[in-house]
């Protein structure tokens, strides 16, 4: 990690962005990226409310384990596989599930899960840091907002800065997990590098706060949006309203 690179966005963050909550970081490693490591999974657990304590400003390292969600898993490229029966727990139901109707059917569960690219990351880790706490070793492959909505709009409208395509910023559906992992994860393999907007999962939306969504972004991009903020409407007076009530929600 270039710590020039670190240093000056959180220059910039608090700049344009005030006290609003910084960013966290993924990345696949075999080592640890020294940090803590989390303990074998022994009851399930949703990975969004673990990622509570990396906001607040813990490092932790996760292996295959560690992971107590089958679903989170397969989304961390732990497993090319779903649970038996995923496709009627996701939809209807059957006699042995409660279905959480998501998706209508369970043969609409099972074409959407053939449109997932998959991931297999085999026996590396993955490391999650806040920003602030990144050292040279680390190499992020994701940076990842937990944003309230005028922290979002600025996030948006600064990543599409260098774009024409007006689909350059993606919202797949998918689990909360597969929103800021999954689908980010495998924008930063492609050209594009497109940002996921996520965090719409009802059963990840009790892990954070009622006005939080996510924004994720491939590194590569992120230092791109860096590079761009103090040549980008994050300067006029435009952005200057939206800020003062940022300033004034964070003092309340």
């Amino acid at each position: 990690m270039d710590i020039e690179l670190r240093d000056r966005f959180l220059t910039l963050w608090k700049k344009y962005f005030g006290e609003a909550e910084l960013p966290i970081v993924f990345y696949y490693t075999h080592g640890d990226g020294g940090a803590e490591k989390a303990g074998k999974a022994v009851v399930w657990s949703c990975l969004i409310c673990e990622l509570a304590r990396v906001r607040n400003g813990a490092s932790v390292v996760y292996g295959r384990q560690a992971v107590a969600c089958g679903g989170a898993r397969r989304y961390l490229g732990y497993t090319t596989k779903m649970a038996s029966g995923f496709e009627y727990f996701l939809s209807c139901g059957n006699r042995k599930t409660e279905g959480e109707r998501y998706i209508r059917t369970p043969e609409m569960v099972k074409e959407i899960m053939k449109n997932i690219e998959p991931m297999d990351i085999g026996s590396k880790h993955i490391v999650f840091k806040r920003w602030d706490k990144l050292t040279e070793t680390d190499e992020p492959d994701v940076v990842i907002f937990f944003a309230k909505p005028d922290v979002l709009s600025g996030l948006f409208t600064l990543a599409n800065f260098d774009q024409t395509d007006p689909n350059g910023t993606i919202t797949p559906f998918g689990s909360g997990c597969g929103s800021i992992i999954h689908h980010p994860y495998i924008e930063s393999k492609t050209e594009r590098q497109r940002a996921v907007i996520g965090m719409f999962d009802p059963s990840a939306r009790p892990c954070v706060p009622h006005d939080i969504l996510t924004f994720a972004v491939p590194m590569k991009r992120f230092e791109r949006m860096i590079g761009y903020v103090e040549e980008s409407f994050l300067i006029t007076e435009s952005w200057l309203v939206v800020k003062k009530r940022m300033y004034r929600e964070m003092k309340n």
